[in-house]
C-alpha cells in the first residue's frame, strides 16, 4: 500500500513539474509569436513523445494513468499551438 502512495506522489509531482516547466515557454512563444530560439526538429520530437505518452495514459489497462494522460494532454495542446505559430513565422520569414 505504501508503495502505490509513494508511486501516485511521485507520478503527480512529475506531473506538475512538467507542466511548469514547459507552459512558460508555450505561454511566452504565444504572447510573443517569436519562435527564432526553438528548434524545429527537437520540438516536433518533444511534441511526438507528448502524444504518444498521452495516448498510453489513456489506453493503458485496467486504468488509466491520469497522471500521465493529463500532463500530456495539456503539453500536446501546447506543443499544436506553439508549432503552428512557429510554422507561420517560418513560412512569412521566407517570403
Amino acid at each position: 500500500m505504501e508503495q502505490n502512495v509513494i508511486y501516485e506522489i511521485c507520478a503527480y509531482v512529475g506531473s506538475i513539474a512538467m507542466i511548469l516547466g514547459y507552459l512558460p515557454q508555450a505561454i511566452q512563444t504565444i504572447r510573443t509569436r517569436n519562435t527564432d530560439g526553438l528548434s524545429l526538429p527537437a520540438f516536433i520530437m518533444m511534441a511526438v513523445g507528448a502524444f504518444c505518452f498521452m495516448l498510453q495514459g489513456f489506453v493503458h489497462k485496467p486504468d488509466i494513468i491520469w497522471s500521465i494522460a493529463i500532463t500530456n494532454l495539456i503539453t500536446s495542446a501546447c506543443s499544436v499551438v506553439v508549432f503552428v505559430i512557429k510554422m507561420r513565422n517560418d513560412y512569412f520569414k521566407k517570403r
